[in-house]
């Protein structure tokens, strides 16, 4: 049996807006997020380790900031592509774990939505998906709020 392990990080500044996209959830705030896509962090994070793990690059590569296609695109849409692409190739999502680095919003009361939209997208069951938040304690770029990030770490498995 071969399995594999990818990891994924990704950032994205705080700029003007009145909502930010973590997991596809649309979160009421005073900030939107600076990026090509919705910005959505977590999901990005997941692509790259999806990606990572089936040695097929990264997110830059599969949807470029420098292709308007992609402008304003639903990281949700992204996601599914990324699923379809490991299932070519015979791969399934073992499970995945991800930290979102947040000082603010509170994440807490959307964790359980977020899983709900990325077991959907990856088509797997919710116990397959792990999102924790944590803060920097005001450290940082992340503690001075200008900004979100995420880990992901997956485990690929064979597909049925």
């Amino acid at each position: 049996m071969i399995v594999r392990i990818g990891h994924g990080y990704d950032v994205h500044a705080f700029g003007p807006g009145d909502h930010l996209v973590l997991g596809g959830v649309r979160i009421p705030f005073r900030h939107g997020f600076v990026a090509h896509s919705d910005g959505d962090v977590l999901i990005h994070a997941l692509c790259d380790a999806l990606l990572g793990a089936a040695a097929l690059g990264d997110i830059g590569r599969h949807f470029p900031d420098s292709d308007p296609r992609f402008a304003g695109i639903d990281s949700r849409r992204l996601l599914r592509h990324v699923r379809e692409l490991l299932s070519e190739r015979g791969f399934a999502l073992g499970n995945a774990d991800m930290t979102l680095v947040a000082q603010s919003p509170r994440m807490t009361p959307h964790l359980e939505a977020m899983t709900a939209n990325l077991a959907a997208d990856c088509r797997t069951e919710t116990d397959r998906i792990n999102i924790k938040a944590t803060t920097t304690e005001k450290l940082g770029f992340v503690g001075r709020e200008e900004g979100v990030a995420c880990h992901a770490v997956v485990l690929l498995c064979p597909k049925n």
